[in-house]
């Protein structure tokens, strides 16, 4: 009893902050200078009434309307993580099926490489991230975020733990009926590892849409900034305006998740099963 007490304490904790934006974007001008006075002066913390006296979408209004710059950066988000997923599939799932076929010590000594890569945080990498990206020219553009990230080990190690699941018997039946390693790939290998992919891409969308230090690090352009860099550059006085962009921020992320929540959970199950 105590377990479930503690997660429902626990989950509550996590949607809190959620539910004081999606409130707080609700409320009209006055009661929102009146919900964040104690923060901004340093006196108090943000105190927002359970439910707003007037709601309104006067912020969204003025969001959607008086804020072009919004639908740039939205678009540069949307781009940026749509190209590196697409090109994550097409890069990860051969490399995850050859790794996962292979039985020598050279793979196993390379994909122990591939997992030490994937533990590896930006800040370790970042400087010579950023030496090769100005040596090629691509600093301060679009491909400086997403050649980077297509390239990234995560996803193929996701992709790996799902397609080592597959019988080898049923890849024998495949050769003995005349089918070659790339029509076993195609036919059986994708069909059948469909849960680790999926489970990739959902867990890449998630980080690539809020994606913030690589930016920060590459771009200076603001017309190329992503949404997640753009929100807390908005100007001072325009808080309304920040929680509508949050709560739609926040929207694409729980729509993705909730779409990809079961293939996301036999991915991991999968990927955390011991060879």
């Amino acid at each position: 009893m105590l377990v479930y007490i503690f997660f429902a304490v626990l989950c509550a904790a996590v949607m809190l902050p959620v539910i004081m934006m999606v409130l707080l974007s609700l409320n009209d001008e006055t009661e929102l200078a009146s919900a964040i006075m104690p923060l901004e002066s340093g006196k108090g913390f943000c105190a927002p009434d359970p439910l707003p006296f007037f709601p309104t979408f006067s912020h969204y209004k003025k969001l959607m309307l008086y804020t072009p710059e919004f639908y740039r950066v939205f678009f540069n988000s949307l781009r940026n993580t749509a190209v590196i997923l697409v090109c994550q599939v097409l890069f990860a799932a051969p490399s995850a099926w050859a790794f996962s076929r292979m039985k020598s010590r050279h793979s196993k000594l390379l994909f122990d490489m591939y997992v030490i890569f994937m533990l590896m945080p930006f800040q370790v990498t970042m400087l010579s991230q950023y030496l090769l990206l100005d040596r090629l020219g691509l600093m301060d553009t679009s491909a400086a975020l997403i050649l980077p990230a297509v390239f990234s080990t995560f996803p193929v190690f996701i992709m790996y733990r799902s397609f080592s699941q597959i019988p080898e018997d049923v890849l024998d039946h495949a050769r003995i009926d005349g089918a070659g390693e790339f029509t076993i790939f195609l036919r059986i290998g994708l069909p059948m590892g469909r849960s680790g992919m999926l489970a990739a891409v959902t867990l890449g969308f998630l980080d690539l849409w809020n994606m913030v230090e690589q930016p920060l690090a590459f771009i200076k352009d603001k017309r190329l900034l992503p949404l997640s860099v753009y929100l807390p550059m908005i100007d001072k006085g325009s808080e309304g305006i920040v929680l509508a962009a949050s709560v739609i921020t926040l929207i694409p992320a729980v729509f993705v998740f909730i779409i990809g929540q079961d293939e996301l959970e036999a991915g991991m199950i999968s990927s955390g099963i011991k060879e």
